[in-house]
């Protein structure tokens, strides 16, 4: 892991070992108001439970259209859940969406998006990016190589 991923990295989905030691500064910032979300793959394997826990652990309006666009808009406006900076994490991230790779790129291109979108000064007051941050939990070493090809080529291969 990085030394300070919070306010330098770079990465759009980051990828660790369960068993690694993170420093917690480096995966939340020092001072303001943040929002962690902890999410487990092993709950989300298909779309449906995706969009449960996602809309759960972020408290999603109840206008939510349980649809990939919904979860997209939903994650890039938050409004209802002002903060400094927002880290999501997922445990067990190979399970996720495993019943469908094409759900999963769904996914990875989705949470890449909404990275981008908060790390743009446009359109904010303060003219500054808010950190929005995924940390992809894996068991081994193996699962982690994967799961970094599989976000790089649906990263890679937007719609």
């Amino acid at each position: 892991m990085m030394k300070d991923w919070w306010n330098d990295s770079t990465d759009q989905l980051a990828v660790c070992l369960r068993s690694a030691l993170v420093g917690l500064a480096a995966v939340i910032p020092a001072t303001g108001r943040f929002v962690v979300a902890r999410l487990d793959g092993t709950r989300m394997t298909d779309a449906h439970h995706a969009f449960y826990e996602f809309s759960d652990a972020l408290l999603f309006p109840g206008y939510f259209g349980w649809n990939w666009d919904a979860l997209s808009d939903c994650l890039r406006d938050l409004n209802w859940l002002p903060a400094d900076g927002y880290l999501i994490v997922v445990e067990n991230a190979p399970r996720l969406l495993s019943s469908s790779a094409e759900d999963r790129h769904t996914m990875f291109q989705i949470l890449s998006r909404a990275v981008h979108h908060w790390a743009s000064p446009l359109g904010r007051p303060d003219g500054k990016g808010v950190p929005f941050k995924v940390l992809l939990l894996c068991d081994c070493d193996e699962e982690a190589a994967l799961l970094r090809q599989d976000i790089a080529y649906a990263i890679h291969s937007r719609r």
